[in-house]
Parts: C-alpha cells; sequence; structure tokens
C-alpha cells in the first residue's frame, strides 16, 4: 500500500475518530510557533487550535510552544493569548473553564532567530515537556514570522537535532505563503528547507486550498457523472476566478510595497484555484496524484506575449475613494507606502491553458484591494445553444447556462438555467439551484475553518491541501517574467498601471472583463 494510500485512509480514520472517539487516535505532539507573540498566532492559530480543542479533535496530550524575541513566562504568554481570544469564546464560566484547561498545554520559550544556543534551549525544553507531560517527540515547527526569517529559522533547527525523525517519531516544518519573491528565491528557500528536512516533512501552507468549497471542486467534478463529459472547450465558454478584498493595506504596507498583488494573490492563491478547475482527473484521490495533475496544469500555462502585456494584463492602483459611506485615502497615501509607488493593489490577467481540454478557453483571473465588496468565486459560463427553436417566440436570446462556486462569503454552489414563466406565452426566466454549505441539513461531521483544517492535516500528515516544490516553481516561473518586464522597465508599469477609485471594481480598462464575471 503506497504511503500517499495510508495517508488518505489515516485522514479519513483520523477526522472520524474526531467525532466519535475524543481524537484518541491522533499522535501525541509538540507544536512549536516561531513567531509566538505575533498577530497570526493570536488571531488564527491558536483560537483555531481551542476551536480543535473544544470539539475533542486533540489528541489527549500535546503542547503548544510559543517562541519569540518578547521576554515572557508561560503564564504571561498564556494570558495575553487568553485576553486576545476572550471575546470570541465568550466570557461564560464554563467557557473560562475549558480556556483553562486548554492553556495548560501553553508554554513559552524566549529565543533570537539567529542564536545557535537558543534552538538547544528550545530541545531541552521540549524534551522535559515530553518527559513531564508523557508526550510523544513527534515535533511541528509552525514559521508564523516574516518570510525573511524563514531560511535563518530552518537553517537552525537541522543542526540543533529538531529536524530528525525516526521510524515511530516525526518532525514537520511549516511556511505561510509567499514562498520566496521570484523563481530564484523559491528555489534558493527550498534548497535551505531541505537541508534539514526532506519533503515528506515540508508542508507549504496556503489556507484558501482548506476552504471547503475549494475542496470540493475537485468533489463536483469528479464525484458526479453530468460535469466532467462538459467540462472542457466544447461546452465552456470561458471560466473566471475572483477575489476581491474591500480592506486596504492595512498594516501591511511595507511587506505589501515589495509584493503587490501579484506576488501576493495570484503566485499562490490564484493559481492554485485555477488549477483546481482546470486539471485532469488523478487515478486516485491521493496527495501525490492530486499534486501531480495540478503541476501538468502550471506546465500547459501560455507565457503572456512580453511585447504587448496590456492585451492579456490590466494593473490597477486604488486612489482615495468612498467604502461603506466612509472616505478612504488611496494606497500612495497610506503609512509606509511611496507616495510615487507603482505597486499594483489590481490585477486582472487573460490566461491561456495550452492542452487539449482548455484550449481556447480563456481563463480571467482578478484579484485587487478596496473593491466594493470582500468575496472569492469561480465562474464557469458555458456556451450558448447552438440553435435556438424558440426564436419567433423570444425577442431576446437565450443566456447562457452558468455555474458559480462560491467560496466567501458564502460558501454555496449555484447553477443558472432557464425555465418557463408560469401562464400561456412562451416566455423564460432565469432559474437557479443553489446548494449552501452553512445552510445544508443532516452534514455528518464537524465544520472546520481553514486554518484548523490546514492544523489538521498537518499533525495528520497528509499533504492534500498544501504546495509542493515543483508547484510552487512552475507558477513562479509563469508571473517571473511579467514581474521582470514590470520592474526592470518603470514605463511599461505607468502605461499598464491604471488609478481607480476605493470602492469600485478596478481600473476602467478592467471592465470588459469584470463584466463578463457579473461585476
Amino acid at each position: 500500500m503506497s504511503q500517499d494510500h495510508q495517508n488518505n485512509e489515516r485522514r479519513q480514520q483520523d477526522r472520524g475518530a474526531c467525532f466519535l472517539f475524543g481524537g484518541q487516535s491522533l499522535p501525541a505532539f509538540s507544536l512549536v510557533i516561531f513567531g509566538g507573540s505575533g498577530d497570526l498566532t493570536a488571531r488564527k492559530l491558536v483560537p483555531a487550535l481551542y476551536n480543535l480543542f473544544r470539539h475533542h479533535c486533540l489528541p489527549g496530550r500535546f503542547n503548544i510552544v510559543g517562541c519569540g524575541r518578547s521576554v515572557m513566562t508561560h503564564a504571561e504568554f498564556r494570558r495575553s493569548l487568553a485576553e486576545f481570544d476572550r471575546e470570541t469564546r465568550g466570557a461564560t464560566a464554563e467557557a473560562d473553564e475549558s480556556w483553562e484547561h486548554f492553556a495548560a498545554s501553553i508554554f513559552y520559550q524566549e529565543l533570537s532567530y539567529d542564536d545557535p544556543q537558543a534552538y538547544q534551549r528550545l530541545a531541552e525544553l521540549l524534551n522535559q515537556l515530553d518527559r513531564e507531560r508523557h508526550t510523544a517527540p513527534n515535533r511541528i515547527f509552525y514559521l508564523a514570522v516574516p518570510p525573511a526569517l524563514y531560511p535563518v529559522i530552518a537553517t537552525q533547527l537541522g543542526p540543533a537535532g529538531l529536524a530528525a525523525q525516526t521510524a515511530t517519531n516525526w518532525a514537520r516544518i511549516v511556511v505561510e505563503k509567499p514562498f520566496g519573491h521570484d523563481l530564484p528565491s523559491a528555489t534558493a528557500l527550498d534548497k535551505t528547507l531541505h537541508a534539514g528536512f526532506r519533503e515528506e516533512q515540508i508542508f507549504r501552507i496556503d489556507h484558501y486550498l482548506a476552504k471547503e468549497t475549494v475542496q470540493n471542486i475537485l468533489m463536483l467534478r469528479f464525484a458526479n457523472a453530468i460535469f466532467e463529459p462538459i467540462w472542457n472547450r466544447g461546452f465552456i465558454d470561458y471560466v473566471g476566478i475572483i477575489s476581491a478584498e474591500k480592506l486596504g493595506v492595512e498594516h501591511r504596507a511595507g511587506f505589501y510595497e515589495q509584493a503587490g498583488v501579484l506576488r501576493d494573490m495570484f503566485q499562490n492563491h490564484m493559481l492554485q484555484l485555477l488549477a483546481l478547475t482546470a486539471m485532469e482527473p488523478p487515478s486516485r484521490f491521493e496527495a501525490a496524484q492530486v499534486q501531480d495533475e495540478k503541476v501538468k496544469v502550471f506546465r500547459a500555462l501560455k507565457p503572456l506575449n512580453q511585447a504587448n502585456l496590456g492585451e492579456n494584463l490590466v494593473l490597477g492602483q486604488y486612489g482615495p475613494g468612498t467604502v461603506d459611506g466612509r472616505e478612504v485615502p488611496g494606497y500612495r497615501r497610506e503609512t509606509g507606502v511611496a507616495t510615487d509607488s507603482l505597486t499594483p493593489t489590481f490585477a486582472a490577467m487573460k490566461v491561456g491553458i495550452d492542452n487539449w481540454r482548455w484550449r481556447g478557453v480563456p481563463f480571467y483571473l482578478v484579484s485587487g484591494k478596496r473593491m466594493p465588496a470582500k468575496e472569492t468565486r469561480i465562474i464557469i459560463q458555458f456556451k450558448e445553444v447552438p440553435h435556438s427553436m424558440f426564436r419567433r417566440e423570444l425577442a431576446d436570446s437565450i443566456l447562457a447556462n452558468r455555474l458559480i462556486l462560491g467560496i466567501y462569503p458564502e460558501e454555496k454552489i449555484s447553477l443558472n438555467f432557464q425555465a418557463k414563466s408560469p401562464g400561456t406565452k412562451e416566455y423564460l426566466h432565469p432559474a437557479t439551484m443553489s446548494f449552501n454549505y452553512e445552510r445544508r441539513q443532516g452534514s455528518p461531521g464537524q465544520h472546520y475553518d481553514a486554518y484548523e483544517m490546514v492544523l489538521l492535516d498537518c499533525i495528520i500528515g497528509d499533504h492534500m491541501l498544501f504546495w509542493r516544490q515543483d508547484g510552487v516553481e512552475l507558477s513562479w516561473s509563469f508571473l517571473t517574467p511579467i514581474l521582470q518586464e514590470c520592474e526592470s522597465c518603470p514605463e511599461t508599469v505607468r502605461k499598464l498601471l491604471q488609478t481607480y477609485p476605493a470602492g469600485t471594481p478596478g481600473p476602467e480598462a478592467a471592465h470588459p472583463w469584470m463584466k463578463l464575471l457579473g461585476k
């Protein structure tokens, strides 16, 4: 039996055990969070772990160790997390008791990221916790730190003996996107990670992949006989993928000035959604086979014409405008942003996939900040009927069918089609069949959010929802020439970059594409 097959079976069994057996089949572990005193830990990671704990989806014994430069005791670290999370979990006596039980497994270790001795002290703490709390020496190292610190930390873990695995115990490292800022840096980061860890030990997180609707793309396509035969250039006119944000750059100006929307959203989230939508059916629903098919999509991406990028790429930067009735500043007036910045906050890209299934079908990828609403969805626009027998009765053309996979704010699937209106005359009206995850009835199991899902899979050791290095490199191979053209030639950017008022659906040049996506 293959390792992937074993992981897949264990994944189903362990998730079932969460509901039936109190999570006892999950292995005891220690989760070390570098950047323990940071925002990601308090906002996302610890609340996700606490929710798993409340739903009996963690093993009976576990340790959570926050590491950072701040000086804190274990008790002070626990209090800081409790204060941050209290509003979410409620202020009842029952909630406080549950939190105290959970917090007893939380610890803190002061650590300078470039100090080898600090990692030796961390190893001593983990060994001490294993002895005192009877936990197994299984380690997860979560890098909740700025990307520049990834290689610094990864380089130190191996010499301290923290990356070592045995036949019965494991060590894993978790890195958040971005995985580098271009192809050379992504390759260099991978080399650093592999100096101490094997590929099977590395988990590259893209939390979009853990959303229920994103996972359901494959289920919808390959578990329903009605969709796969028409999922191709013969029946689909175009595909649209939009991920819009209402917020501006907020506190991320330092990072965003170096990244922009292409690095922040397209290299990871947008291309992953494209791959799941366009991939061929894998031979088995196992991590390696699914990853193989996604990689084939990345290989088939048609490079954009560098001589005339404007044909397939629109860039924008939000200016001052109004959001929810409130005036907001333009990007260049945000704290930490250069007043002459050419960093794009919006991009619309027309992409082609050069293979048998998708030749000639455009994929429209759109993402931007300060848009009218926060939403993520995938639009599958089918072709019009080839012949209308209703021409004499209907003056208007028949609207083509459209399948919408909603990811945010509502996780739902809807299919638009035409039906006859009641009455004696031949009138058509659009109808919709819809499935909404939040309103589903009789669904078994607990609903997990994205970080809960990826943390569970890190514990189980399943790579299904994570990036593989060849996919990372191929996605960068597609984007790096575009980035180089824009960053090495300011005139190109000035030509492509258009200002759009905050609270509007992007620059005017992108409006024809936005109209196709129903915006």
